[in-house]
């Protein structure tokens, strides 16, 4: 997508309210699909399909980076519930093994 793109949508759509607009087109280029097209891309689009601007280095290393940390963002996320899962599965069987232990001494 064309950088200024919010300009041309408002210049042919002015009744378009802009804090909308830009928080579709930011919530658009925070896709993981539009990332993951923008680090292979080496050519930006207008409204009409046109070739607009060349997608610089910097722009494909920003859509990377940003990818491997939002991997890497989900991969610790995953690993804490599951160390909070089985923290939990051990507190469970502990107390289970007192309780069973406890309930037979006073049979």
């Amino acid at each position: 997508m064309a950088i200024g793109i919010d300009k041309q949508l408002l210049a042919r759509l002015p009744d378009l309210d802009r804090k909308v607009l830009r928080t579709a087109l930011r919530f658009h280029t925070n896709s993981l699909r539009y990332l993951k097209a923008m680090e292979k891309a080496t050519v930006r689009f207008d409204l009409d399909g046109n070739p607009a601007d060349e997608v610089t280095e910097a722009h494909r290393t920003h859509a990377s980076e940003t990818i491997r940390e939002r991997f890497k963002k989900d991969a610790e996320q995953r690993k804490a519930q599951r160390q909070a899962e089985e923290a939990e599965r051990r507190r469970t069987e502990k107390l289970d093994q007192l309780a069973a232990k406890f309930s037979r001494r006073s049979k």
